[in-house]
């Protein structure tokens, strides 16, 4: 197998063209190392070559520019390249061909890392981080924001990755969602002219940041850190690079080269001057090599000439608990020692060795240089020269550091014949002289000659090689594996003793004794001690208890009740059967049990348990010498310190020790819960409810009614899921992939999200409908987009073509989408909407429900975005009044519906700066806006259909424009609570129309009616267009008070009491306004004209008339039409505003349905011969209700004769009318003194 190092090296190419050195990785394995150098240059070459002669390997490649940043994927397959022409290349090592290319980046890539197994690429550009999937290319988070980053460096498992930023110091992000775990946050050392200033501990606890002038250590899991100073002479020229086993520092300062101590921060090697200055410097895995950049040159350093042989390999520490253990170990089982040891062997039982008795003797009496005397009598006596003798004695003399003369008989041995045991002394030599790297390699030259059924125990041997080289974790992983395939625990046992894991090593310890049949020894465990000298003793019972009760003692019930259950579990019948020893077991269970419910109670009282762990039931007594008991209450009790994972396999263990027990599972399934393995945790906790519904104890049964199964809760949860899809938009965009989502979709996602099982999970006992609302609201919470249009913006069609917003071609108008989508996914919200690609409007049904809808999406909203792409950065005070945003008629709703709303100038940032989550609290951008739409700030702030009058509504939206016409009436439909549905292509004028039937309609508000200019076609007393409502109508004064009681006063003495009520009875008689088949029935007063003239043109188009009229005088207006002077008894003056008349206080309610009048004329005009009109047929009027209260008819009737604007109407041949429209309003004075009962005629017209 090939062992493939490679240092990856990349260029700086910023002022001055030079190399720097990018990152280095570790690949496969293999019979003969190869080392290899990997660089790209400034004009995007990318080379490789060997180490050992400098040769070229392969052929170049080139990239689209200079490159950057280079990393190589941990199995040696990739090369992932960065360069200055902003693409990411994915290049395959072993055939230099292109895998695939990321573009369309924003800015020059600076910085690419991929994750362990080579799954996910992280890159830097400009100002922000992406993750990319290797497999297909796809982004599958939005690109994360982060100015001035020049490194990013994955953690070993890749659950995180930490950035270096030349302004906002450096972060560490969860690769799972994107969220910042971490920020130092401000200003930071960091230089971006640093190549290589992160890297990680080999267990991600720990991330090393070099700066200029110093190193931080940071610890992840308190959130501390540490730091020393190092010399920086050159600013230019400084580059740093960290050892990965975190032991050791190269820092490059000019010409020199400086090695440090990362634990001693001491300076501890150097590396001598050159001519020129280092450009850039590189640690390749293992820390034995330096690479160098110098100008155009690359020198390679072995640092084992420059640093003692510890700092290749992790130190190997005792634990406290170790020592105690191991003179336990040494003084009380020496008599186990000698049984399991000591006893006679066959030699040629041993695996891999042969052995004299007298030398084995010896050897295992652990005396050295007696067996290296011995050693070297058989190999003087022999006949010729024995591979078994030299490898013995190579392996005696490294026991006893000598390791000229244990090399010299290993070269001996293997030239004699190449054997396992040749190699295994080789490799233990080299271990000794600090070369793990050589050790391991040269280890595995052993399987080239060994039997087959040594296989198996060679890979034993090599991972306590593994072990002793520094790398304790993944021995003790690999040795683990292998004790379930064969009964190798006496390993794994020796190696946790080594790290102090007593409570794992214990129950290994006691089998042990037993790995062999009785009176028989155990063969590889005699070779394992042989070769590296180590002791398998076992622990007995007392020792148990001296260990159990000095843990108690200490407060470290945990691992003390761990003892407790070996002796439980290992324990044979005639240790249980000792009184002393069953007495000494249940006074302890009782001890620990009490303390760690102890634990529980203190945690729950004290507000530190979770809600959910709150909810456990108390344990029935049990069998005291079960284990079961003790393991649900220390799960329970680890669970209050969130160790989950420990509380898990107690409750796993205590399932097995008793499946019909309940609370085994309800333990298990907290556990689970709280260690965010929400689906495992559902499955259990069925399991627990099935247990109880089939247990042959009946008190156990009667439980199942204090739970609530999953099934329940999740049709809870769907009930409220489907009532909150109802009020959120058909389609949304899910911005963490860039797709279009229905609500089908979202509520998948939802399903599979953890969160979904953590809700489950948290309603066992009782549902809380509240709850479910509250987390479901939450993560269906949706952010809208305003802007406005600017020409082909992304469609619905082109999302779903290219499968995702991130994937779209850059474009400005696509870059507005997307930057709203990663806005979105700042602001923590995962699902965004907006009206260029969230409905598909190729289908009129679902682009008519989106329009009608689109104001309640908008109040209901998380939040909505507006972008103002013509304000520039930085924004001032105006910007936003003056921008196209404020002129467009969809924007009005968008700015008044939203509870929470946020305005970015043309460079996505805050608006004056203002950097609130809510632009509605900020008084200065509100009072801005208040300003320019002429109301009150509150109005904006607090917005509701209901809060502003018909006519107020109508004239914020007369200055908007629109890009198609009919959505001068469909952009209100939210404001005016209206049902009309929308058709594109009936034209603005029956748009329009439509809205103002309603409105009219609905309300009974004929202020809409107060207007100048030219007349719609869909009914002439409605206008042509919306903005003629720009213009303030005529209002008359308000008539009250001293004023009104002394008109009141002289009407007295005009009109008798008869008089007035008459009038007042038949104005109030009048029934509600009402449209029907586009004709408008309107209740009015009606004035006759008696007479016409035309006084002449005025104006452009228009002509100046006069005429006189019954009831009011003489009227004086203006029309473009041109009217017949000789039949003035066809037009009218209408007085339609009768709310106004009435007194509101009055009680008096509409009048019943009421026929319009258009069969004759006598109802209407004057006679031909008189000045007085006939009167009404009283079958056409309603009954009035008979309001026998003088005062108020006369305060109507005062009312009459104030000014008002009329409607000046020509009837049509069939007895309806139009109304003649005027460009200003015609007002006219109101009724005189002489008015009569006669004079005032009520109607309702029929207006076409």
């Amino acid at each position: 197998m090939l062992h493939r190092q490679i240092l990856v090296l990349g260029t700086h190419t910023y002022d001055f063209g030079r190399a720097a050195i990018a990152d280095l990785s570790a690949t496969t394995m293999a019979a003969k190392p190869i080392e290899i150098v990997i660089g790209g240059d400034y004009n995007g070459d990318i080379h490789y070559w060997k180490v050992e002669d400098g040769q070229q390997q392969g052929s170049t490649v080139q990239a689209a520019g200079s490159v950057l940043s280079i990393v190589v994927s941990d199995g040696g397959q990739w090369i992932v390249s960065g360069d200055w022409e902003k693409e990411v290349t994915i290049w395959n090592l072993a055939t230099h061909k292109i895998v695939f290319e990321i573009t369309e980046h924003k800015g020059r890539l600076r910085a690419v890392d991929i994750s362990r197994g080579g799954t996910v690429i992280v890159l830097v550009d400009d100002d922000t981080i992406q993750m990319v999937d290797t497999a297909s290319g796809d982004r599958f988070l939005p690109p994360l924001p982060h100015d001035g980053v020049y490194s990013v460096k994955f953690s070993p498992n890749g659950s995180r990755f930490a950035t270096a930023s030349s302004s906002s110091g450096f972060r560490i992000y969860s690769t799972h969602n994107g969220d910042i775990l971490f920020d130092s946050g401000g200003k930071t050392f960091h230089s971006w002219l640093l190549t290589n200033p992160l890297a990680w501990s080999s267990d991600g606890q720990q991330l090393f940041i070099a700066g200029e002038g110093k190193v931080t250590c940071f610890n992840v899991s308190s959130a501390s850190s540490s730091e020393w100073s190092i010399e920086a002479s050159t600013r230019f020229s400084t580059s740093i690079s960290l050892a990965p086993n975190g032991r050791f520092i190269a820092h490059s300062s000019g010409s020199s080269i400086a090695l440090w101590d990362c634990a001693s921060h001491k300076q501890i090697g150097s590396i001598g001057k050159h001519n020129s200055d280092f450009n850039c410097v590189a640690l390749s895995p293992s820390g034995g090599y330096l690479a160098c950049g110098i100008g155009k040159n690359i020198t390679i350093h072995n640092l084992r000439d420059f640093l003692p042989a510890q700092y290749f390999y992790h130190r190997v520490s005792m634990h406290p608990l170790m020592k105690l253990a191991s003179l336990i170990i040494i003084t009380r089982f020496s008599c186990l020692h000698n049984a399991l040891i000591c006893r006679q062997l066959n030699a040629p039982q041993l695996p891999l060795l042969q052995v004299s008795d007298a030398t084995l003797k010896s050897w295992t009496q652990d005396d050295p240089t007696n067996t290296e005397m011995l050693l070297s009598e058989e190999i003087m006596s022999a006949s010729s020269p024995n591979h078994y003798l030299l490898a013995n004695r190579a392996l005696i003399s490294a026991r006893l550091k000598d390791w000229a003369l244990a090399m010299e008989d290993v070269k001996g041995s293997l030239q004699v014949k190449p054997s396992p045991i040749g190699h295994i002394a080789m490799a233990v030599a080299l271990l000794g002289q600090g070369d793990r790297e050589g050790a391991l390699c040269t280890f595995d030259l052993a399987f080239h000659d060994c039997d087959p059924h040594d296989i198996k125990f060679l890979l034993l041997l090599k991972l306590i090689l593994v072990f002793e080289s520094g790398n304790q974790e993944e021995a003790i992983m690999r040795v683990e594996y292998l004790a379930t395939r064969a009964n190798n625990d006496d390993d794994a046992t020796y190696l946790y003793t080594q790290k102090g894991n007593y409570g794992r090593a214990m129950p290994l310890i006691e089998r042990a004794k037993n790995l062999a049949p009785k009176g028989k020894q155990y063969p590889p465990l005699k070779t394992i001690s042989l070769i590296f000298g180590w002791s398998f003793d076992g622990l007995d019972i007392v020792a148990q208890q001296h260990l159990c009760e000095t843990l108690y003692t200490g407060g470290r019930t945990s691992e003390a009740v761990e003892i407790l259950l070996d002796v439980l579990r290992t324990s044979d019948g005639e240790m249980l059967g000792s009184r002393a020893t069953v007495d000494w077991v249940l006074d302890s269970s009782k001890k620990c049990g009490t303390t760690l419910e102890h634990m529980v109670e203190k945690a729950f009282v004290s507000a530190e348990l979770d809600v959910g762990l709150a909810q456990y039931s108390d344990v029935p007594p049990l069998d005291p010498l079960s284990p079961t008991g003790l393991l649900i209450r220390r799960s329970r009790a680890r669970a209050t310190e969130e160790l989950w994972e420990d509380a898990l396999q107690d409750a796993i263990a205590a399932v097995q020790a008793d499946p019909s027990y309940p609370w085994g599972y309800e333990a298990k399934y907290m556990a689970l819960q709280g260690a965010k393995r929400y689906d495992e945790a559902i499955d259990v906790y069925e399991s627990m409810l099935h247990v109880i519904e089939q247990s042959d104890d009946p008190a156990i049964r009667q439980l199942r009614k204090n739970y609530i199964s999953p099934s329940e809760t999740i049709t809870a949860i769907d009930l409220i899921v489907s009532e909150i899809h109802k009020s959120c938009p058909l389609i949304l965009i899910d911005v963490t992939t860039g797709r279009l989502c229905d609500d089908y979709e979202r509520t998948r996602i939802f399903k599979a999200d953890p969160s979904f099982a953590e809700l489950v999970l948290s309603m066992t006992r009782e549902l809380d409908n509240e709850r479910i609302r509250g987390v479901v609201t939450s993560l269906f919470a949706y952010v809208m987009f305003s802007h406005a249009w600017q020409g082909e913006e992304p469609s619905f069609q082109d999302i779903n073509w290219f499968k995702s917003v991130w994937s779209l071609p850059v474009t400005p108008l696509n870059d507005k989408l997307y930057n709203f989508c990663k806005e979105t996914g700042n602001l923590h919200y995962r699902w965004a909407w907006s009206d260029t690609c969230c409905i598909d409007k190729d289908k009129s049904s679902i682009l008519n429900q989106s329009l009608t809808s689109m104001y309640k999406w908008y109040a209901d909203s998380a939040a909505t975005l507006v972008f103002l792409a013509g304000v520039k950065h930085p924004s001032k005070l105006g910007d936003l009044t003056h921008s196209l945003w404020m002129t467009r008629a969809w924007t009005l709703q968008e700015l008044l519906a939203p509870k929470v709303i946020l305005f970015y100038d043309s460079e996505w940032k805050p608006y004056l700066g203002d950097l609130g989550t809510n632009h509605k609290d900020s008084r200065e951008i509100m009072q801005e806006l208040a300003d320019a739409i002429k109301v009150s700030r509150e109005t904006i702030i607090t917005f509701s259909p209901d809060d502003l009058g018909v006519r107020e509504k109508l004239r914020l939206a007369s200055t908007r424009r629109v890009m198609r016409e009919e959505d001068v009436a469909y952009s209100l439909i939210g404001i005016f609570k209206s049902d009309i549905r929308p058709h594109y292509g009936e034209g603005a004028d029956d748009a329009l129309g439509h809205l103002l039937e309603e409105i009219v309609a609905r309300s009974g508000e004929v202020s809409v009616l107060a207007w100048s200019g030219k007349s719609s076609s869909y009914n002439s007393c409605l206008p042509a267009s919306i903005s003629v409502y720009n213009k303030a109508p005529h209002n008359p004064p308000s008539l009250e008070g001293e004023e009104m009681d002394t008109c009141i006063r002289e009407l007295r003495g005009w009109l008798s009491q008869q008089v007035a009520l008459g009038i007042y009875n038949q104005i109030s008689s009048l029934p509600p306004v009402r449209f029907a088949a586009r004709r408008l029935h309107l209740p009015c007063i009606v004035f006759s004209v008696k007479k016409l003239n035309m006084q002449g043109p005025c104006g452009s188009n228009e002509k100046l008339y006069r005429a006189r009229v019954s009831g009011i005088g003489y009227v004086e207006f203006r029309t473009a039409d041109d009217l017949l002077v000789h039949r003035p008894r066809r037009l009218v003056f209408a007085h339609p505003w009768i709310r106004h008349i009435r007194d509101s206080s009055s009680g008096v309610a509409w009048g019943g349905d009421f026929e319009s009048d258009t069969d004759s004329d006598s109802d209407v005009f004057f006679d031909a011969e008189s000045d007085e009109a006939e009167p009404s047929s009283p079958s056409r009027v309603a009954a009035a209700p008979q309001v026998d209260d003088y005062p108020r008819a006369l305060r109507m009737i005062a009312r009459l004769k104030q000014p008002f604007n009329a409607l000046l109407l020509v009837q049509q041949p069939n007895g309806e009318y139009k109304r003649v429209a005027a460009e200003n309003e015609i007002v006219i004075s109101g009724v005189g003194l002489d008015i009569t009962s006669k004079n005032i005629r009520v109607k309702v017209l029929e207006i076409l």
